[in-house]
């Protein structure tokens, strides 16, 4: 916090009582001294200087060696150690000379210092005259005053000091030591000029408040640059009544405790700042004015003779004190604290509800708060977080088509209970949530991708309304867009969303059908070891038709081929693994979901690998490759995403693999 260099009230109304003492007396020197010294080792060892010691250093003006220098010569009035310490006692903020450490407090120190001396002339008692007017190298003078008894110097002030032991010899000059501390005029103006508008606040009580929010907000040392400023400065009691509008959350400047929070404040403060001018009350006139709020201006408006300023709240605000003038602008006291749109859509936010409060007061998105819920992942508490989230909300009416859509074990969120269908319920609301923005239905563009929480895209399509495509065939519409919350938007949408990851685990395509079947751990096994990229092809669009052995039918297989073969890992040559695959690719049909009920007694089927399969269709289901043995299905139409599924109960063999392995 800047010090106030300002001299106490009854220095500037009268002037400095001091008691002359005679010139015959000496203070701890005598001319008999030694004249080995120059001036600065002079001081240094005398006691009653060790102040003007300390001032020279503190200074940091280079004095110390400039009075050391032996090729100079100097007259110096040395005010003694009970000088400096009058001097302190009438300033401000300044109980010793370390209090002088600012840039600007050094200088003026310097400038007090340089006061005290006379270059280029060692000037003895019996040299100064009556009247004499003496530069000095502050460049300002100081007049000499003789009386009978003593030799006096007058600064400034037109307060004397007096000589209380003259002509102390040094090697660079003489000193003469004085009982008071000389100012010139232009540390006398720097002591009697108004202080800064930062200054002006730390002194006036009814504005306390708005001192410490200009400290919270940093901007300090803004009011305390060259300016000029015009400041509107709200009363303790204009920000207290903010305060109440604000309501129980913001009890005190200590609540703004938020980066967003105080850089509000911050906003808020400039808004009451006019840059680069200073208007004083006889100045100002109606009209628009802008305001250090970049693009934010207040509407000074004469109202019955009388100016009030008008901000975003469009309330009149009185001017309640004027021409409050500091070094660097003016001040006006106002009775209510301006606000800017910023601040009046931050006052409408706070009685604004989150996006979980508004779901729970919507009759028909209580089963996405039961859900929200029922996934049990925090999703609760995420929504009513800061956010901001744009929320796609689906009504009670598009969980219930989803519940009917996942079959007889689904009649409620409620039967979600288990950790992997609670993951699954998580995967399905996040897909319905973007983070961080708040995206209005006017800042949706057609076609536009946007990433979820989830990770995958939605797409929006803005023909005909505004929809919401997922990864299914059917888009959601948007039945009520830009519902506002505190923390975000909601848009309520007639469908629950479904990215690609849930639609894999509640429709799976065959590799994970398969991989869900223990009893096909080795077709899984057989795809993966033949290295042909089967489980890369029976994992895309399809769609297939899979007749698929089970695990005793690949161990009946092994049995068949002696000891070489005793598991899927010895098929591990290239010429093995090629035959592997033309075995895996024998079962399958590639471009159709063949049903058992499409299949017809001796119909001819054209698998991958080239050779046909027939089916035998009676009281069961077989089919026949060309080994003398049959399979048959045990388990048929598995529906996956990509195709269907037909469990049997044999490995079927193609000729060109009968004749490969010798049989």
């Amino acid at each position: 916090m800047e010090k106030l260099l300002k001299m106490k009230r009854y220095l500037l109304l009268s002037c400095f009582c001091i008691t002359l003492f005679s010139c015959d007396k000496n203070d701890d020197v005598t001319e008999e001294k030694s004249t080995e010294l120059s001036i600065t080792a002079t001081a240094q060892a005398t006691e009653s200087l060790s102040s003007l010691v300390a001032a020279l250093i503190q200074a940091d003006a280079g004095l110390v060696e400039a009075l050391d220098d032996k090729n100079a010569t100097y007259t110096v009035f040395a005010p003694t150690n009970d000088a400096f310490t009058t001097l302190l006692g009438n300033l401000d903020d300044f109980n010793s000379l370390e209090d002088f450490d600012t840039e600007e407090e050094k200088a003026l120190l310097a400038q007090i210092l340089k006061y005290h001396v006379i270059t280029d002339i060692a000037a003895k008692s019996t040299d100064l005259n009556d009247g004499q007017m003496i530069t000095t190298l502050q460049e300002e003078d100081v007049t000499i005053a003789l009386e009978s008894s003593s030799v006096n110097i007058i600064d400034k002030t037109e307060t004397k000091a007096t000589v209380t032991a003259a002509d102390i010899i040094a090697t660079n000059g003489v000193v003469h030591l004085v009982d008071k501390v000389l100012l010139p005029q232009t540390v006398i103006d720097a002591i009697n000029s108004p202080g800064n508008l930062v200054s002006i606040l730390i002194e006036t009580e009814p504005l306390s408040i708005l001192k410490d929010a200009v400290i919270k907000a940093d901007l300090v040392e803004t009011l305390s640059s060259e300016g000029p400023f015009t400041v509107f400065a709200p009363t303790n009691d204009a920000f207290a009544a903010l305060l109440d509008v604000l309501g129980d959350d913001y009890n005190s400047l200590d609540d703004f405790d938020t980066e967003e929070e105080i850089n509000l404040l911050k906003n808020i403060l400039l808004f009451h700042v006019i840059p680069n001018a200073t208007v004083k009350a006889g100045d100002l006139t109606a009209g628009e004015v802008g305001t250090a709020f970049t693009n934010n201006s207040v509407s000074i408006i004469d109202n019955q003779g009388t100016f009030v300023i008008v901000d975003a709240s469009e309330a009149n605000t009185n001017i309640t004190g004027t021409d409050i003038i500091a070094s660097n602008g003016v001040a006006h006291t106002i009775d209510k604290v301006l606000l800017p749109q910023v601040a009046i859509d931050f006052v409408t936010n706070l009685n604004l509800k989150t996006i979980v409060e508004l779901a729970v007061e919507t009759n028909d998105l209580s089963v996405l708060v039961s859900t929200l819920q029922q996934a049990d992942a925090g999703l609760v508490e995420t929504l009513s977080g800061d956010g901001p989230f744009t929320v796609f909300a689906p009504t009670n009416d598009a969980f219930i088509a989803l519940l009917e859509s996942l079959g007889d074990e689904y009649n409620a969120v409620s039967d979600f209970d288990t950790d992997e269908e609670k993951a699954l319920l998580v995967k399905i609301l996040t897909y319905h949530v973007i983070g961080n923005t708040t995206a209005l239905s006017t800042d949706l563009s057609n076609h536009q991708e946007i990433t979820t929480l989830q990770s995958e895209n939605i797409t929006i399509n803005l023909t005909g309304g505004v929809y919401i495509n997922d990864a299914t065939d059917t888009p959601a519409q948007v039945t009520a867009a830009d519902v506002i919350a505190s923390n975000g938007v909601v848009h309520i949408i007639d469908k629950v969303l479904l990215p690609q990851e849930v639609l894999d685990i509640l429709n799976p395509n065959i590799v994970a059908t398969a991989q869900s079947v223990s009893d096909l751990s080795l077709l899984v096994e057989a795809l993966i070891q033949a290295d042909a990229g089967l489980v890369d092809t029976l994992s895309g669009e399809g769609p297939f038709t899979v007749f698929a052995p089970t695990n005793a039918a690949f161990t009946s297989l092994l049995d068949l081929l002696g000891n070489d073969y005793n598991s899927l890992e010895d098929f591990d040559t290239p010429e093995e693994k090629t035959i592997l695959t033309k075995i895996l690719t024998y079962h399958v049909i590639s471009g159709a979901s063949v049903k058992s009920t499409d299949l017809t007694d001796h119909q001819e089927i054209i698998p991958l690998q080239g050779e046909s399969i027939f089916a035998l269709v009676g009281n069961s289901i077989g089919l026949r490759d060309k080994t003398s043995t049959d399979a048959n299905v045990t388990t048929a139409d598995v529906m996956t995403s990509n195709g269907i599924v037909h469990i049997i109960d044999k490995v079927l063999l193609p000729q060109e693999v009968l004749d490969a392995l010798g049989h």
